[in-house]
């Protein structure tokens, strides 16, 4: 479960990241809000930190 989550949240934190920065050529919503290019890399932290617990949980 936990690797799901983390793997999960590493997805979201990497279009967060993108669309913060407007790398993804769409407009509105949170294209181009910085505030999401650190919102994004915090997320996929998180997740990478949560696909950890689930691999040792599973060893």
């Amino acid at each position: 479960m936990w690797l799901v989550i983390g793997v999960l949240l590493v997805l979201s934190g990497i279009v967060w990241t993108l669309q913060g920065l407007d790398l993804l050529g769409q407009s509105g919503g949170m294209n181009g809000q910085q505030i999401w290019a650190f919102i994004g890399p915090v997320t996929a932290v998180v997740g990478v930190v949560l696909i950890r617990l689930g691999l040792r949980r599973q060893a």
